[in-house]
């Protein structure tokens, strides 16, 4: 796989050119949030999580991201329709399992999701990474990280395995796992981010807005991370806090640059 500045970009124009439509069955916490960095990059995002017309909406839609994060019954039956209809379509669909290992009903509805979906992406922090895995007594504190994203590199690559879906650990240093078991490593982002609600939601979301015009999937997640992870830079370097960190974020996705990507840029290609 090659990763450059340039393909980034054009991703990039084709998202704001195309907007795609990207369906989101996601949590209270974040739809605001998610649903303006989707705006903001050029792409057009739905928070449709109604039972009753999911699967119309999946139909349209160029990319389907569940996010888990404040689950019920009734949306769990959404997460499954949706997912039934997009894996139909060959729809790409993408997963958050967001606080997998601080519950057995989280854990257990991601398990489900991933048997009977395929994800295309999986995107987590390191806990909820190994909470999925083979990893015994791997747990999350509510919804943050318990540990460092390296170490759920080997939990990862079992998902991938198994499941075939791409893997994404999301942290200080991001890792994807790409369909060959490769691992791609990007070094971009902010220590401020975390300090931020919906931040890893936002990145799910943005995965989602790149599978939609690149179906290779492992690189959809690669451009989507170190988008991610530039834009959160540079908006840090001229905000006072978490509170304007946010706005700064969502301005710099509107007003990202080739050649801000091209200078900032930090991602390698590890030995498999």
């Amino acid at each position: 796989m090659k990763i450059t500045a340039l393909d980034i970009w054009r991703a990039i124009e084709e998202i704001r050119g195309k907007a795609p439509l990207i369906h989101n069955i996601t949590n209270y916490v974040v739809m605001n949030t998610t649903a303006n960095a989707l705006l903001a990059i050029g792409a057009s995002p739905v928070m449709a999580h109604a039972a009753e017309e999911v699967e119309d909406m999946v139909a349209i839609a160029g990319a389907l991201v569940i996010n888990i994060g404040t689950l019920s019954d009734h949306w769990v039956e959404s997460m499954f329709r949706a997912a039934g209809e997009a894996k139909k379509r060959n729809i790409p669909i993408i997963l958050d399992p967001v606080g997998a290992g601080a519950t057995r009903y989280r854990t257990e509805t991601a398990r489900k999701l991933i048997k009977t979906a395929s994800p295309s992406i999986i995107r987590g922090n390191a806990s909820e990474i190994m909470a999925l895995g083979p990893e015994k007594g791997a747990r999350t504190k509510g919804v943050d990280s318990t540990a460092l994203s390296h170490a759920a590199i080997d939990a990862a690559r079992d998902l991938n395995k198994t499941h075939g879906s791409v893997i994404c650990i999301s942290g200080e240093t991001d890792y994807i796992i790409d369909i060959d078991s490769n691992i791609i490593e990007i070094r971009n982002g902010h220590p401020m981010m975390p300090r931020v609600t919906g931040l890893g939601c936002t990145a799910s979301a943005l995965c989602g807005a790149f599978a939609a015009v690149n179906s290779n999937y492992a690189l959809a997640a690669v451009q989507a991370m170190a988008v991610m992870g530039i834009a959160g830079e540079i908006a840090a370097e001229t905000a006072a806090g978490p509170g304007s960190l946010q706005t700064a974020f969502l301005d710099t996705l509107y007003c990202l640059t080739e050649s801000d990507i091209e200078k900032r840029l930090r991602c390698f290609i590890l030995n498999n």
